[in-house]
């Protein structure tokens, strides 16, 4: 396993990705961390027969989903460490950018409740972002994640190694972010529920400044490296 991939990468859709690497036909899901349910809605959109449990964590973003009544989803209120499911559910589960956001201390234990709810067999589709891009550089300024995401990928490594789970195929690709402005920036990344971001007027400054600095033509373009992990759960009990 790499925690960080080639130079050259190419610039996929993450719902092509998914599609190449796991198999949704019928696929009863789990996603830890949906989030806003972007990829929720992406996933449900794109294959018509699978079926999605989508938990996240915070309260006001679990409450705005529940408004969204999306066909075939169902959203859940509980964390990776604390799967309030019954034993061997899913054909697969699927974190998306959620990983590294689980507190350090229960990551193992995250594995590990996900094994349980896995059916024998099921797989595991991990993505993450890689610590790297002019985006990247943007973010870091006022939200590191570097040592979460290593310890991340860590965790994932252990997982590997011990009984329950064997990589099944890893990849390295790139999704593009476009924005119009900055004010877009703001409301996807600092006016969030989830992180109390307070930045200082110095950080907001220099965030303002380089995300600037990616200026063109078509925008504001940002070509995000990412690392996605397949794990094939390998225990039977």
């Amino acid at each position: 396993m790499q925690l960080v991939g080639p130079t050259q990468q190419s610039i996929e859709s993450e719902l092509h990705v998914i599609e190449s690497l796991v198999t949704l036909d019928n696929a009863h899901i789990l996603e830890l961390g949906c989030g806003a349910a972007d990829m929720t809605q992406q996933l449900v959109q794109g294959a018509p027969t699978v079926t999605i449990t989508a938990s996240e964590v915070d309260q006001i973003q679990h409450e705005k989903n529940l408004r969204l009544a999306i066909d075939r989803v169902r959203f859940k209120k509980f964390a990776a460490e604390a799967i309030d499911e019954p034993a061997h559910r899913f054909d697969g589960v699927m974190m998306f950018k959620s990983l590294h956001h689980v507190p350090l201390a229960q990551l193992d234990k995250s594995f590990s409740e996900i094994c349980r709810v896995l059916k024998p067999g099921g797989w595991l589709y991990i993505s993450e972002p890689v610590f790297a891009g002019a985006f990247n550089d943007v973010i870091r300024i006022f939200h590191d994640e570097e040592h979460v995401r290593r310890e991340a990928f860590s965790a994932t490594e252990r997982a590997v190694a011990g009984p329950d789970f064997e990589l099944q195929a890893q990849k390295f690709f790139k999704v593009r972010i476009k924005m119009l402005n900055f004010q877009q920036f703001e409301d996807r990344l600092l006016n969030v529920t989830h992180t109390d971001h307070r930045l200082t007027d110095e950080q907001l400054a220099e965030v303002r400044r380089r995300f600037e600095s990616n200026r063109s033509e078509a925008g504001y373009v940002f070509d995000v490296p990412m690392r996605v992990d397949v794990l094939r759960s390998v225990s039977s009990s």
